[in-house]
């Protein structure tokens, strides 16, 4: 007997729904408030702050292949449901007494948490519009997703801060739980269409190493575009974790903080949307993709001269915006130079994979740099930059 068919409208409410599990999971009040929170309360140094997220890059790396077989096997709402809950706990044994094992115990739940996340919504919102006959909403539906997520970091980013400020280090982790525990209701209201086409095969660790290391081989140009994704990637990642110590050394009050994550944020959207119209302005996309680097790498040394808090946090902001929107402005380069449509997953993944083992080891050396001063660190990422220079990109086809 076939099974009886879904509700058109119960099928419809998950797009609504996977936009709010979108914004709620990544309501992250902890965000605008790192380094008071491990710090103040962790009792962590800076460079140990560091050397916490290298591990979770780390664990990153390690399960996001693995978790990707839970939607393959129990499906994409299961995914989405799990990852909110490991979430949930990861933030409660990170409030539950101030150590580092238990610190590097949550950063573990807290990897699997992002990585049965990752995708998992995108492929369910696919299948729901495929299953409502409604496939050419999908570039529109996509980018609402991501404006939702967006929604979420800069509201949790604006709130953390208040919420250190009056009710302690501890309060803004613990109180993370609230939005996510709304995502995992609601994620498990989603409905689940039955396959109407057959998935693609998911990368194996085995296919990544092989089928991506010999892809890169045979594409000189992808070798370039990737190492330099992946070298900048790692640079601009560091103002995540520096610019509270920056701005609070020229002054800022902790309660403020969640506006200059805000503003980060914000900035990284204004230039995505308007790249278009930059790389007209400039005359080509090979020069606005090398404006990044130097007007970063200026950032970074202009940084180490002002102890002003205005011009500090205007920096700050433009090293977010010109830093942290790398990936994205490469993407369809990248893309460009992967011949093989039926490997294009796999190449993808060890892209991306790359890219987080390198963020890795950047947070261990870049940490261990803070223990000299933070100038000496700034003019240090400012230097990484002159790599992107001499790396040969500039010599690729950089067409889409």
């Amino acid at each position: 007997m076939a099974p009886p068919a879904l509700n058109p409208t119960s099928l419809a409410g998950n797009l609504w729904k996977l936009n709010a599990v979108r914004a709620l999971f990544w309501t992250h009040f902890i965000s605008s408030v790192l380094i008071p929170f491990y710090r103040d309360w962790g009792g962590l140094s800076l460079q140990l702050i560091l050397a916490v997220n290298a591990w979770f890059m780390v664990w990153n790396f390690l399960l996001e292949i693995p978790t990707g077989t839970v939607a393959d096997i129990w499906g994409r709402k299961a995914s989405l449901v799990l990852g909110c809950a490991l979430g949930i706990i990861a933030a409660l044994v990170y409030i539950s007494a101030p150590s580092l094992p238990r610190f590097l115990f949550a950063e573990v739940l807290f990897a699997a948490s992002f990585t049965l996340m990752s995708g998992a919504d995108e492929a369910l919102l696919f299948d729901t519009l495929l299953a409502l006959d409604r496939t050419s909403e999908a570039n529109t539906r996509y980018a609402k997703l991501a404006t939702f997520q967006q929604v979420g970091i800069v509201s949790g980013a604006l709130l953390g801060s208040v919420i250190l400020f009056y009710l302690g280090p501890r309060a803004p982790l613990g109180l993370q739980t609230i939005p996510m525990a709304a995502a995992a209701l609601i994620a498990m209201s989603l409905v689940e269409p039955r396959h109407i086409q057959e998935q693609a095969e998911r990368p194996t660790f085995r296919s990544v190493l092989t089928v991506g290391v010999r892809s890169f081989l045979s594409s000189p140009p992808l070798i370039r575009l990737s190492a330099h994704v992946t070298v900048f990637a790692s640079i601009g990642w560091m103002i995540i974790w520096l610019y509270q110590p920056i701005i609070e050394r020229s002054g800022m009050p902790v309660l403020y903080f969640g506006f200059v994550h805000a503003g980060m944020s914000l900035a990284q959207i204004l230039f995505l949307a308007n790249a278009h119209r930059l790389e007209r302005r400039l005359g080509s996309r090979r020069r606005l993709l090398f404006v990044g680097p130097a007007i970063t790498g200026l950032c970074f040394i202009a940084l180490t001269q002002t102890r002003s808090l205005a011009v500090v946090v205007t920096l700050v902001i433009l090293i977010a915006a010109f830093g942290l929107t790398r990936p994205p402005l490469f993407s369809g380069h990248l893309n460009h130079h992967i011949t093989s449509s039926s490997h294009r997953a796999t190449i993808l993944s060890t892209v991306a994979m790359f890219r987080t083992a390198t963020i890795a080891i950047a947070n261990l050396f870049i940490g261990a740099l803070t223990t000299i001063s933070i100038d000496t660190t700034l003019v240090a990422l400012a230097a990484a930059t002159l790599l992107l220079f001499v790396l040969p990109l500039y010599d690729t086809d950089l067409s889409t």
